[in-house]
């Protein structure tokens, strides 16, 4: 696969399946197609210290998302609630649709 192609997309469910949030999972929140990472729900947090901008507000402990690469995450099929490969199917009226290789099922239409 190239660089930035993916079949992933932002708001799917994906498993995490290497690292060490494996069998997690989480929702898609925001994908970096240029170095081929994603940022998942509650997946792989990190703290951030972030100093006090002024004196009435203080200094403080954050806690965010940190990205994951896209080859350690697999897309989970809403039909079979397993994790999935995908391919691409072309309906009647000839829009193309990612579906699902184990059961069969159209994740959902695709934009283009």
């Amino acid at each position: 696969m190239r660089q930035g192609q993916t079949s992933l997309r932002q708001n799917d469910q994906v498993e995490v399946i290497a690292g060490k949030d494996k069998g997690r999972v989480g929702k898609i929140l925001k994908i970096d197609r240029q170095n081929n990472r994603a940022v998942v729900e509650r997946i792989n947090m990190i703290k951030k210290h972030q100093k006090p901008v002024d004196a009435q507000q203080p200094g403080q402990i954050l806690e965010k998302e940190a990205s994951v690469h896209m080859s350690n995450l697999m897309l989970v099929c809403p039909e079979c609630a397993n994790t999935v490969r995908t391919g691409k199917k072309s309906l009647e009226d000839g829009t193309k649709v990612r579906s699902c290789k184990s059961c069969g099922a159209t994740l959902e239409t695709s934009k283009k």
